[in-house]
């Protein structure tokens, strides 16, 4: 075994996980989830069937990965944060089946911060930053900063995590040196 377990945690014969992976206190890793490499799963972490889980993933406490998410590498999930996987739920009829979850698609380097709720269906693209608290229903762009219930764009971050003003130009340049270009109200791209 190339990663940690905490003895408390349970992960299901057949789950992969990459060396180097860190999985906490009362974690539970279900038998077809896909984890990669440098990945710190905190205590209480939930990880269904059918979920790809990129490298460099940090996990906080008490989050459930549910089937139809995908999280791409070096995504964050904060603390209690939640992903959906059914958009219309019942009790009495119930709806658990691979056929019936949506999917959630997290790209690369987006963080979730504590208490945001994910709706199924929804794209963080790559460097999305979701505040704390939010309630994200539709795509979020990349690099954008949404907050809010419903989600909305509040402003940009560079993927190292500078907020970028583009009030003075449609070209800012961040700590790193990286260039990034406003081209339009909802995109913002990295272009050095």
């Amino acid at each position: 075994m190339d990663y940690f377990k905490h003895e408390t945690a349970i992960v299901d014969e057949g789950a992969q996980i990459g060396r180097g992976t860190k999985i906490w206190h009362f974690c539970h890793i279900s038998a077809k989830a896909i984890i990669g490499e440098n990945c710190t799963l905190g205590q209480n972490v939930y990880v269904a069937n059918n979920v790809i889980i990129g490298n460099g993933v940090k996990i906080q406490n008490n989050v459930s990965v549910y089937e139809g998410v995908i999280l791409e590498d070096y995504v964050f999930c904060g603390p209690s944060m939640v992903f959906t996987n059914v958009l219309t739920p019942r009790s009495e009829f119930p709806r658990n089946t691979a056929a019936d979850y949506g999917r959630i698609l997290v790209k690369r380097g987006a963080s979730i911060g504590a208490n945001a709720t994910i709706v199924t269906g929804v794209t963080l693209h790559e460097g999305a930053f979701v505040a704390a608290g939010a309630v994200v229903t539709k795509d979020v762009p990349a690099y954008a900063i949404v907050a809010g219930v419903p989600a909305r764009i509040i402003g940009w971050m560079s993927a190292y995590g500078d907020r970028l003003d583009f009030s003075q130009s449609d070209t800012v340049t961040d700590s790193q040196g990286h260039v990034y270009q406003k081209v339009g109200p909802f995109e913002v791209r990295r272009i050095k």
